[in-house]
């Protein structure tokens, strides 16, 4: 029978946040050089989540050492590993070099330093209620829904309590203090999952200025 959650929790939880750091990245750590993937992992994690960094190199370092028997998979009581590019022999190896970097950084204090967010885990690690917003109200489908970016807005703020749209509001600003230009604003939404341009004559981060304080006021406009 498959896992319960909380024991899924212990024995993998740490592992699965650190493994999906790698999505839509090289699995390219090397025991002189930590990857991309996995400095965004450890860039937030540090900052956010700093006591779960022990547990992430302890889940990591067992499951290489320790993979699921016939066992354990034919009970589904096991962590499926999403795929990372790694050939299989060596992906034992290649978890160790991880776990190898994550105990380092946490035996030396050795914090990547604050930048904005380069991998698509890491924005929406970052910022998941504007990945929520974003994804859910601005996706390719929202000119079939609403008649416009504000009617969306709207919705948004009729169907979602007060204490998450406050958040949301705190995760534009800290959005929109990141040295980032209109190109890379695009970018940044587009990882949050916007697939519509914002309404003219606004830009990415002028058209969050408008919708943060629209979201604040709550008249969605």
């Amino acid at each position: 029978m498959p896992m319960a959650p909380r024991e899924f929790d212990r024995r993998y939880g740490e592992l699965d946040q650190v493994i999906r750091a790698y999505t839509g990245q090289p699995a390219d750590d090397t025991p002189e050089r930590r990857s991309a993937a996995l400095t965004a992992y450890l860039r937030h994690t540090w900052r956010y989540r700093p006591w779960a960094l022990a547990t992430a190199e302890t889940q990591v370092r067992e499951y290489a050492r320790n993979p699921p028997g016939t066992l354990r998979i034919r009970l589904g009581e096991f962590y499926g590993m999403p795929d990372v590019r790694v050939p299989g022999d060596d992906v034992r190896a290649w978890l160790l070099v991880i776990a190898d970097h994550i105990g380092r950084s946490l035996e030396q204090g050795d914090a990547p330093r604050p930048e904005s967010p380069v991998t698509y885990w890491e924005w929406h690690a970052r910022f998941p209620e504007l990945a929520q917003f974003l994804g859910g109200w601005f996706s390719q489908d929202m000119p079939d829904e609403f008649e416009d970016h504000t009617a969306a807005i709207l919705d948004y703020l009729d169907s979602t309590d007060p204490q998450l749209v406050a958040g949301l509001v705190g995760e534009v600003h800290e959005l929109l203090a990141l040295p980032l230009d209109d190109p890379d604003g695009s970018v940044a939404l587009a990882y949050l999952g916007m697939e519509v341009d914002p309404p003219a004559p606004h830009g990415p981060r002028g058209w969050l200025r408008v919708t943060a304080d629209a979201l604040a006021s709550g008249t969605g406009r």
